[in-house]
Order: C-alpha cells, then sequence, then structure tokens
C-alpha cells in the first residue's frame, strides 16, 4: 500500500494505491483511518477495486459502518470506481445521498476526486 499525496492549498490529500485488497473489514478500514489522520491528511482518495465486495453489499451494513468513522473523524473520503457496473437500487441511492454531501463521496476518476476533496469544507 502506497500513499501518494497532492497537496491543493491547504488541504493535505492521500492517494492510497495497490494492487491488493486493501479494506476486507472494518478494522482495516480504522487502520486506514487512523494511519490518514495521524499523518495529517484531511482527504483520502480509494479505489473500488481495494475494497471488499462486502462494502457494496448494503445488507451487510459494513458501508455505513466505516463511512460513520470517516464521518466523525472528519477526514473526506472520495472512493473511485465503475459504479455502471453495479445494478442494486439501494447502492445506486447511496451513492447518490452520499454524493449530495462533502463527507463521503463516489466517484469515477481521481482527477474528478481530487476536485471534490478540493472543496472547502
Amino acid at each position: 500500500m502506497r500513499f501518494d499525496t497532492h497537496h491543493t492549498g491547504h488541504i493535505k490529500i492521500a492517494e492510497i494505491n495497490s494492487d491488493n485488497l486493501i479494506i476486507s473489514n472494518i478494522e482495516d478500514a480504522l487502520n486506514v483511518l487512523g494511519d490518514s489522520y495521524y499523518q495529517g491528511y484531511d482527504g483520502i482518495i480509494l479505489y473500488e477495486k481495494n475494497i471488499t465486495p462486502d462494502f457494496f453489499d448494503l445488507k451487510t451494513k459494513m458501508a455505513g459502518e466505516i463511512l460513520q468513522k470517516f464521518s466523525n473523524y472528519r477526514i473526506r473520503l472520495v472512493i473511485v470506481g465503475d459504479w455502471s457496473k453495479y445494478t442494486s437500487r439501494s447502492l445506486e441511492a447511496f451513492i447518490c445521498e452520499s454524493n449530495r454531501g462533502k463527507t463521503v463521496n463516489f466517484s469515477s476518476s481521481p482527477t474528478e476526486a481530487l476536485k471534490l476533496l478540493s472543496r472547502i469544507n
């Protein structure tokens, strides 16, 4: 796992890159959150491919639990992926609702993710 740092104004963003699964459970997410928090990052870009598919099955409640942790620590998160492959209406609604706020967003590109995280709090 590699943290690539981006600076936009006074905002420090971690783009987390890996060829492996990074988050397979809530504890893994807390580790990523803690590492980012203590390194002074204001926002995180994660890739869908690095998150367990269980996260995207809302019945597991994993997404809600993990995203609540990011909200509690006030670390902004953008998850980058191809959202067109998901057919769940509830996931689609969840993504839409998340994208209305600033804390957790879903994006289709790293460039868009950086723009989202660059918005003033």
